[in-house]
């Protein structure tokens, strides 16, 4: 058994320890506001993009810091098409494949230019940036399109019934969604029991059960107390099953899949991964027609959220999506991150643009602060890159 030491602790949880300490700051700084069942049910809902764009990017980075920039854009020309189509009466759910369609095409799009022809990504998303935002203003004259369907807003989180029916009682707390939390949390429970029981009968190196029964124990209190605020206040947000099931998928890719190896390898060294047989090429473009479907989902999250389509819609969700992953401790060189770095990271950047809003601190400063947490998370993945060399 492997002893348990604090500076690796400190280590592998630090952005973690930094989340806390930063819900602490603004608990005291908001006279406890900032955890008011609403404000908490806010903070999802507002940044559900954050959660789903950041799992695309995530895969992006992967391969070697590589990001897309055009994102925000392709948010906002995805959203706009769905709000054009479903004005002129289309059906809803044709209108939802073809955003999501549309999304992938255009990560397709981008994805074989940086694969195939080796366009670096940053330069193949900029024009992307630039194209998909002027189209956007094209295909909505310039105007604000509202979306009115009550069945689109209710499903993707706009409308005033946009949270799972109580079927347990008719009063204000919500036991349905305190039910889910519990049961949510059971399961949790039996999957990291299989998992230790089935490592260990296959020989593979465990974690201290001290170490494995505290890191539950914590995980799982945080899931009950989450649905109990949220049962407190209309309870689950249809947003949330969608950040749930975005961020299951990527996580099961991620650390699953062969492409998941894959994404690691060619960012950890992509001319070994190349001499092994392995086409980088199709990890690329696997990697950017996944952030264009995140795209087109931001796009159906973000005008539902809005019950409109605006020509300056999506502007910063990029950015918001790249630091949310790197502040959760994707490397910038690639080939390090995963899933529960990027809830880390988008949840770090949701409470500090609530703290701050909440206090009343101009909308300016909030991008400073912004700027210098992800500044300190760089600084710290350069570190740590020079300690390991």
């Amino acid at each position: 058994m492997k002893s348990i030491k604090l500076t690796d602790v400190l280590k592998k949880y630090s952005m973690v320890i930094a989340l806390v300490l930063v819900i602490i700051f603004f608990q005291i700084a908001t006279q406890g506001k900032i955890l008011f069942a609403q404000n908490i049910n806010n903070l999802i809902s507002q940044n559900a993009y954050v959660f789903v764009l950041a799992a695309g990017m995530l895969l992006c980075i992967l391969t070697g810091g590589n990001i897309d920039l055009a994102c925000g854009s392709v948010v906002c020309f995805v959203g706009g098409l769905g709000a054009v189509m479903m004005d002129r009466d289309i059906n809803v759910w044709v209108a939802v494949i073809c955003m999501l369609i549309c999304g992938a095409v255009i990560g397709a799009w981008q994805g074989f230019w940086i694969a195939y022809f080796n366009v670096p990504p940053f330069i193949a998303t900029l024009s992307g940036m630039y194209a998909f935002r002027g189209l956007s203003n094209v295909l909505l004259q310039g105007f604000t399109v509202g979306i009115d369907n009550v069945t689109f807003l209710n499903v993707f989180g706009g409308g005033a019934d946009c949270y799972i029916p109580d079927f347990f009682s008719s009063g204000a707390f919500n036991m349905t969604c305190m039910i889910a939390g519990i049961l949510i949390a059971a399961i949790y429970v039996a999957m990291i029991l299989r998992n230790r029981i089935s490592a260990k009968a296959n020989g593979y190196e465990v974690d201290p059960l001290t170490t494995v029964i505290i890191k539950t124990v914590i995980i799982c209190a945080v899931i009950v107390w989450l649905f109990y605020k949220l049962a407190n206040y209309k309870g689950i947000p249809t947003s949330l099953i969608w950040i749930a099931l975005v961020l299951l998928v990527y996580s099961y890719i991620t650390t699953r899949t062969t492409m998941g190896r894959y994404l690691y390898a060619v960012g950890g060294n992509e001319k070994a991964t190349r001499l092994s047989g392995i086409d980088s090429r199709k990890v690329y473009f696997f990697a950017y027609i996944n952030m264009g479907l995140m795209a087109g989902l931001g796009g159906i999250l973000t005008v539902a959220r809005a019950t409109q389509a605006q020509p300056t819609f999506g502007q910063g969700y990029e950015m918001d999506a790249i630091a949310a992953c790197f502040i959760g401790g994707a490397s910038a060189y690639g080939g390090e991150g995963g899933i529960f770095g990027v809830i880390i990271g988008a949840v770090l950047m949701g409470v500090i643009n609530q703290g701050m809003s909440i206090m009343g601190i101009d909308a300016n400063y909030q991008k400073v602060v912004k700027g210098l947490v992800l500044l300190i998370a760089i600084i710290f993945d350069v570190m740590s890159s020079k300690k390991k060399k």
